[in-house]
């Protein structure tokens, strides 16, 4: 069974989320669960913690199918100690709330090594660092984004999501969100059904669906290997729609959160609906 949603908001409070879920017909969705653009924020309240687990609840959505995302400010694999440890510091921040909040995935880009060292150096420090976090928390899976690979972002190969995982000490607790536009701009090409199934068997071959945690499903502003990210709405850019086609109709992509970060929400709704349309 598929389950699409929406990066909804939260503001006025997490437990909002799951109620704008609802709004838009989501059976999945991801949330940022403090300000995305800051270090610091103020714990979850009691009250939040348990309205949201009511609203998730009364949405008939399941904690499976939340997919939070961090802070876009942490990078852990900073070549440099007390950026790096700030980073740590705040990722355990994030796993811990979703901890309160009953969920079972946070979503992550892997960092930058900021051009200081290299992407090996950098993508083992990545690894050390979910260590780090995954021994303090329990049961929240670190899901590893995969990026265009844009400036000096790490994690546009499908090789650097398989590092990451191979440094990480408890395979149980680390997975894979594959980005549909970051996939296409880092160079795996998409537009048709015969590219997609190249690329998802090179993705098994090398990372393996069994780390496959979730899903942002998004158009693509620019052109196939730019490296560069802008998302468009999925009728619109470089990808088309036989990509959607084709995971919709994949018992690969069952049973985890797909969720759309496309650049016009007051169409989510249909572009949810068009999702579903496409199941034969």
């Amino acid at each position: 069974m598929k389950f699409v949603g929406a990066h909804v908001s939260a503001s006025g409070g997490v437990e909002n989320a799951p109620l704008n879920a609802k709004k838009i017909a989501a059976r999945a969705f991801a949330l940022f669960t403090k300000n995305q653009r800051q270090w610091v924020a103020k714990p979850l309240t009691d009250e939040s913690i348990s309205r949201f687990k009511s609203n998730l609840e009364r949405v008939g959505i399941a904690p499976e199918h939340v997919l939070p995302h961090d802070s876009y400010l942490i990078n852990l694999g900073h070549p440099e100690e007390e950026p790096l440890q700030k980073s740590r510091n705040a990722f355990l921040d994030e796993l811990q709330r979703c901890e309160q909040l009953g969920l079972k995935l946070l979503n992550f880009h892997p960092g930058s090594h900021l051009k200081k060292i290299s992407e090996d150096e950098s993508l083992k420090i990545v690894s050390e660092s979910i260590n780090w976090a995954l021994e303090k928390t329990s049961d929240v899976v670190a899901v590893i984004e995969n990026t265009s690979g844009q400036g000096s972002n790490l994690g546009y190969r499908f090789e650097h999501l398989a590092a990451i995982i191979e440094g990480v000490e408890d395979k149980s607790r680390v997975g894979v969100c594959l980005d549909t536009c970051h996939t296409f701009t880092a160079g795996y090409d998409l537009r048709s059904t015969e590219l997609c199934e190249a690329t998802f068997s090179e993705f098994e071959k090398v990372v393996g669906f069994k780390y496959l945690r979730g899903m942002h499903l998004n158009g693509s502003k620019t052109e196939f290997g730019s490296r560069v990210d802008r998302h468009h709405s999925l009728t619109q850019g470089h990808l088309g729609l036989d990509l959607f086609r084709f995971i919709m109709n994949d018992d690969r992509f069952n049973n985890i959160p797909m969720v759309l970060e496309t650049i016009d929400e007051t169409i989510w709704p249909e572009e949810i609906e068009m999702l579903y349309s496409f199941i034969e």
